[in-house]
């Protein structure tokens, strides 16, 4: 159950990002032609308005199909009906009147061949891969074509559509954080026993969850600091605690403390005690913490290329891994590191490397200052960097998580 808690919530963390896009997409004139939770094939899917909505089978991300991301070039024919053109050769006669209107950039007189294109292609005679492959190229140049396309919108507009998506991961951050600390987060520490540990010399005294030390050798304990204390003088003497359980003093046994780390202690955990904060004040404590975690993250990334952090680095294996110990520590532990993953996601994803988030939004500043769109060769090659980029540094942390799980 806590594995499937935890997977849920990173598919919630990637349907709160494809949401953003959607929705600044829909409000500025771009309408996605689908919507996915993870990568097709898809799973199950459905189509309302005319936006197919699906779950992907490749449970690696998600993705908005927003029209037209690159300005349509004469060289997009070819690649797109190559397969087609390949098994009928008759059809270059249709393909070359949308091909010469793309080589002069008259788009409508591109627009205003497609329909004959459509349907020469429905004549032919093509293999199943072929058909789908001028399937695809109809629909791809379509909605480069179409007013509507993301390549035609000013690059503000553009820019808000990609940025939507981190940024709605950021908002739902601060959002768990506050909630976190509305419900409470740790201040301290008690002097009750929250846990023993195994073998230790609090087993051997008696010591149980729940526990209330009271006294150590005698002495009353005010605070878990003086617990600590009147632990760590023994110098490794026998103490004898006296504690409450159940309403009623209990005299242990007498045990002598073990060194640990520069320290005489018996073994066990202290209950932590929690203070809440009014809506106000937990949202700032959010917005603080976040700040504090961005840096980090920042660090952290830097860390990656130096290596001093490059075994810090975990994939979705991971991630799904340790979010279902943090399930069964409780719900504000778990909102929590919740919340840094989707920080995480956000700050991953601007990233100036294409394809992601970060990527797309420095290519439209770029197209912005030099005045024309970048072609889209220089896409596709950066998008191939990229990829290779986040493969690798998902690798490194599919290698970190299989030797944690073996032990390593």
């Amino acid at each position: 159950m806590s594995f499937i808690i935890a997977i849920g919530g990173l598919a919630l963390l990637v349907l709160i990002h494809e949401a953003g896009h959607f929705i600044v997409a829909r409000a500025v004139g771009m309408r996605p032609r689908k919507f996915y939770i993870f990568f097709p094939p898809a799973l199950v899917k459905t189509t309302r308005g005319g936006i197919e909505y699906g779950i992907g089978s490749i449970p690696l991300g998600g993705y908005v199909k927003i029209p037209g991301m690159h300005r349509p070039a004469a060289g997009d024919v070819d690649a797109q009906f190559g397969r087609a053109l390949d098994e009928s050769p008759w059809l270059a006669r249709h393909t070359a009147e949308v091909k010469d209107a793309l080589e002069r950039e008259d788009l409508e007189a591109a627009k205003a061949a497609m329909p004959e294109l459509e349907a020469a292609l429905e004549r032919a005679q093509l293999s199943e891969a072929a058909q789908r492959s001028a399937e695809k190229g109809l629909t791809d140049l379509e909605d480069a074509l179409s007013a509507d396309a993301y390549w035609r919108a000013p690059a503000s507009k553009r820019v808000a559509v990609i940025f939507a998506g981190p940024f709605a991961n950021f908002v739902f951050c601060i959002v768990l954080l506050a909630v976190v600390y509305m419900l409470g987060v740790p201040a301290g520490v008690t002097r009750t026993v929250d846990r023993v540990t195994d073998a230790s010399p609090a087993v051997a005294a008696g010591l149980q969850a729940g526990d209330v030390i009271v006294a150590v050798d005698g002495a009353p304990m005010k605070n878990f600091e003086d617990v600590r204390d009147g632990i760590g003088d023994s110098k490794g003497d026998p103490v004898a605690l006296t504690v409450r359980r159940d309403g009623e003093l209990v005299e242990l046994q007498p045990v002598e403390p073990e060194l640990i780390d520069g320290r005489y202690r018996i073994g066990f955990i202290p209950a932590p005690f929690y203070q809440d904060y009014s809506a106000g004040p937990a949202i700032a404590k959010a917005f603080e913490q976040t700040g504090d975690v961005t840096v980090a993250i920042g660090q952290s990334l830097g860390g990656i290329v130096t290596g001093s952090t490059r075994d810090d680095v975990s994939s979705a294996v991971g991630i799904v891994e340790q979010s279902a110990q943090v399930v069964e520590a409780g719900l504000r532990y778990y909102l929590g590191v919740l919340a840094l993953i989707s920080l995480s996601l956000a700050l991953l994803n601007l990233l100036p490397l294409l394809p992601l988030d970060g990527g797309h939004i420095a290519f439209s500043i770029a197209e912005k200052i030099r005045g024309r769109a970048i072609p889209r060769v220089a896409y596709e090659r950066a998008s191939v960097i990229g990829i290779a980029l986040v493969l690798l540094l998902f690798f490194i942390g599919l290698s970190n998580d299989i030797n944690r799980l073996r032990g390593g």
